[in-house]
């Protein structure tokens, strides 16, 4: 994967994406956003944020950054999802998810949802998440993983070399990923058709301590 294939398949993807990627796995989406803090005034980075859809998810008194590379994704997101209309939008930025534009400790919660598998440097996105959030903040991560066996790691190894052309890396390894990432995971939720994509929630550095540490609810530890 690199930049010009990535821009170049969203580019194609961008008016018909949420029929491909839209309400049938928009529960990896729902349960993804009742992961985090949503606290009135809470600052939410949502990297990756495509076209919006995850957008009426979010409280209204909370306030959501999206970012994409891909202007004419974030084109269908400002039509679709006005400020005026949508009050927990912050922005939608055009913007690499491994060169973020913010500074340190930016976010409460940063995410990236079906986003993973499309970066040329997964780790270097996940070293720019956890710089914008603050310590202790909730960094979560959907996305479709390899199989180990069966029919399906069969098809996700053929259509391998089609990764650019397709826009994301269909062997994706979970194993690889964890192993890349110095965040700890706190756990890992299988989701969509019978768990073949993962919520992968990781808790960002050390937590305060205090009486204002949140208290969110964490993910029950599965197998990965």
């Amino acid at each position: 994967m690199d930049k010009n294939s990535i821009l170049k398949a969203y580019g194609f993807y961008a008016p018909f994406y949420d029929l491909i990627f839209g309400s049938w796995v928009n529960h990896g989406r729902k349960k993804a956003v009742e992961k985090i803090d949503q606290t009135p005034g809470s600052r939410i980075l949502e990297a990756g944020v495509g076209t919006g859809y995850s957008i009426p998810l979010y409280n209204r008194d909370v306030r959501v950054m999206g970012i994409d590379i891909s202007p004419e994704m974030l084109k269908v997101a400002r039509k679709r999802f006005p400020q005026d209309k949508y009050p927990q939008v912050e922005g939608f930025l055009e913007m690499d998810a491994q060169e973020l534009d913010f500074p340190d400790n930016s976010f409460d919660a940063v995410m990236a949802m079906y986003v993973a598998s499309v970066v040329p440097d997964p780790m270097k996105m996940m070293q720019e998440m956890s710089r914008v959030c603050v310590p202790g903040g909730t960094v979560l991560v959907l996305n479709h993983f390899a199989s180990s066996k069966g029919f399906l790691c069969n098809i996700e190894r053929f259509f391998s070399p089609f990764s650019k052309r397709l826009g994301f890396k269909p062997d994706f390894s979970l194993p690889h990923f964890l192993e890349m990432t110095t965040i700890e995971v706190e756990g890992i939720l299988p989701v969509n058709l019978g768990g073949y994509w993962k919520l992968i929630q990781f808790r960002n550095g050390e937590a305060n301590g205090d009486a204002n540490a949140r208290d969110e609810t964490p993910i029950d530890p599965q197998p990965a």
